[in-house]
């Protein structure tokens, strides 16, 4: 039998392909939400080609003969030092090990010097010239090398587009240029955050205009506002508005603030009270698609707060939005309240929010709390199924509040997991299955579900039979990634749920095992409703032999609404998969379209699309 191709390491190229293409495209890697740096080459070149995701999309389109060795590869792979940085950011939430990638990147350009050394030429034509023009000569490409890095994404139903041309504007100034060129050339463009959306929007076969150089962030405290231009990621922003005493209603860490406001709103825990849409906007403005700007306050400005359920086109690009800050306290602390039944924990959730308890409620599937707490894949299954089948937990509502906010919670009767008993079972999460912990937990259980949880000394107990520690939870990671594990968890706000639901530095674990393709909806906080979605959603996805599960849901709007996630899974790299997933996702997209029209109360995540600056009221009212 033939023995696998290796590289010079020693590392499998089939293994090593496979983890170029199970990038992510979370763009973790383009922030430094663990304090270990950013790649060097990334942050001088601003490309997405120059950042480890970009590598890992080059590596496999080299390897597959998607496009050809040009100039551009042998930058992008020069530009990489091998520090394994890389390794540390995407380890710790998608458990790939990038480092082996880039390695191999190198190599098989230096193979490729050896056996012909043929550069494939970038052709540099007039209308690249145009676009430089306004950009410079750097920040406007042709070459496949980088355009390949924006042809793409995991999301299952979305069709790769090679661009023609990528450009990245350094102000409004040459956006707006920039458009007025594309409009009197008929060229199509699109406009990319950090292409984290992975479902397929960033994508155009004409000009990708990538603004991650345009990252101004302005507070103006006494007006209580910040203005952040279009390259500003959600971790940024609300790392600049703690180190000042405030917090930011924002996305995923890596999402960039103004396009996830175009694209969809703020999707968060946090609009339980802060809401959604145009709730945290005082103004922004844009270049339209002809290029002159325009602001939302101004009286003759293009009505984007208003809403059609039909759908809408893009209104240009966000050049800058000014958003509200929001004042934070000092006794803010977190519980987890567990239920065995999501009915219950829905009318827990709801009760919270229509009586004004708390600053963020969010009911969550075991899948994403197994996920966002354990550090590793296989400890993730193990926790998931021990909440499961070992302690009856179908669900938990995680609220988030002040000192008053927290004891209304407890004065409501359930058993409850606060904060001190969170790090407890965090940092002792390798030892939730012991034998002893499960008998412990049987011996003071009583009638009532989860009432182990209000015995007295509880916490302490937790802390004895599990002892634990940093170093406990980073025993579960690769041997040689423990150390740096150990660091990171040591820290108080790694444990910290006001912290972690702020800067959602561990949300995209949830994608760790396979790619999720979500199914995002506004509808009433309808328990009937609610089941016979999760109930459709779960028969169409078990009819596909796909894996499904309930994400999570945030009541709105003092309770009368929710924002809904369900999630489908997609193994990105198996034709098959995605193939399933696809009609899954078609047959889910038409149900959801049968109950709007027979309820009239749903907004599907579809219909959203470009109208996050909509008033609210106009979203679920009208």
């Amino acid at each position: 039998m033939k023995a696998p191709m290796q590289d010079e390491s020693g590392c499998e190229l089939d293994r090593v392909l496979r983890c170029a293409r199970s990038c992510r495209h979370y763009a973790m890697c383009k922030i430094d939400y663990l304090g270990s740096g950013v790649c060097a080459s990334g942050l001088a070149k601003r490309f997405v080609s120059y950042y480890p995701q970009g590598r890992m999309d080059l590596y496999a389109a080299l390897r597959e003969g998607t496009i050809p060795v040009t100039r551009g590869a042998l930058d992008i792979a020069d530009g990489c030092n091998l520090c394994g940085k890389c390794d540390l950011q995407c380890y710790f939430v998608t458990g790939l090990r990038p480092t082996v990638v880039m390695r191999a990147l190198k190599q098989f350009l230096s193979d490729h010097a050896e056996a012909s050394g043929i550069i494939e030429p970038t052709v540099e034509d007039g209308f690249l010239w145009l676009l430089r023009g306004i950009v410079g000569e750097e920040w406007a490409t042709s070459d496949r090398a980088i355009a390949v890095t924006y042809s793409h994404d995991p999301c299952p139903v979305a069709t790769p587009k090679m661009p023609a041309y990528v450009v990245m504007p350094g102000n409004t100034d040459e956006v707006a240029a920039l458009l007025r060129l594309l409009r009197e050339n008929g060229v199509s463009w699109t406009a990319r955050g950090n292409g984290t959306n992975i479902l397929g929007f960033e994508l155009s076969d004409g000009v990708v205009i990538d603004l991650n150089r345009m990252q101004d962030i302005v507070f103006n405290e006494s007006s209580w506002s910040v203005r952040v231009g279009p390259g500003v990621s959600a971790f940024e922003l609300q790392r600049a508005a703690y180190e000042r005493g405030y917090r930011v209603n924002v996305a995923e860490p890596a999402a960039l603030v103004c396009a996830s406001i175009v694209c969809s709103g703020i999707l968060s825990l946090f609009a339980t009270a802060y809401g959604t849409s145009a709730d945290n906007v005082i103004d922004a403005q844009f270049a339209a698609p002809d290029g002159h700007l325009f602001s939302l306050n101004q009286k003759n400005a293009p009505n984007l707060f208003a809403f059609c359920s039909s759908g809408a086109q893009s209104p240009g690009i966000c050049v800058s939005a000014d958003l509200k800050l929001h004042a934070m306290t000092a006794d803010e602390a977190g519980v987890l309240v567990p239920f065995e039944t999501l009915e219950n924990a829905l009318h827990f959730a709801k009760d919270c929010a229509l009586r004004r308890i708390g600053f963020a409620i969010g009911v969550l599937g075991t899948e994403y709390v197994s996920s966002f707490m354990a550090p590793t894949q296989e400890l993730a299954n193990e926790v998931r199924g021990i909440f499961r089948d070992k302690l009856g937990i179908a669900c938990l509502v995680l609220v988030l509040g002040d000192h008053y906010a927290l004891h209304s919670v407890r004065k409501m009767g359930h058993p409850l997991i606060d904060q001190r008993l969170f790090r407890a079972l965090n940092l002792g999460l390798p030892m939730l299955g012991n034998a002893g912990w499960l008998d412990l937990l049987a011996q003071l259980s009583r009638d009532e579900s989860f009432s182990y949880l209000k015995a007295e000394g509880f916490a302490e107990l937790a802390e004895t039979a599990l002892a634990p520690s940093p170093a406990l939870l980073a025993s579960a990671v690769d041997p040689e990634l423990r150390a740096f594990h150990e660091t990171i968890y040591a820290r108080p706000e790694m444990t910290d749920l006001v912290w972690l639901n702020m800067f959602r530095i561990t949300s995209s674990r949830v994608g760790r095992e396979k790619h999720f393709f979500p199914l995002l909806i506004y509808l009433p906080l309808d328990f009937g409703l609610i089941d016979e979605l999760c109930r459709e959603f779960g028969a169409i996805a078990g009819r596909h032999r796909i894996k499904n599960e309930l994400g999570f849901i945030t009541p709105i709007d003092c309770g009368k609404r929710c924002i809904f996630e369900y999630d489908y899974y997609v193994d990105q790299c198996d034709p098959e998969d995605i193939g399933r997933v696809r009609l899954a996702a078609q047959q889910a997209g038409a149900l959801i379209e049968e109950v709007s029209a027979r309820t009239g109360t749903i907004r599907w995540l579809r219909y959203v699309l470009y109208q996050g600056f909509c008033r609210k009221e106009n979203l679920l009212y009208a």
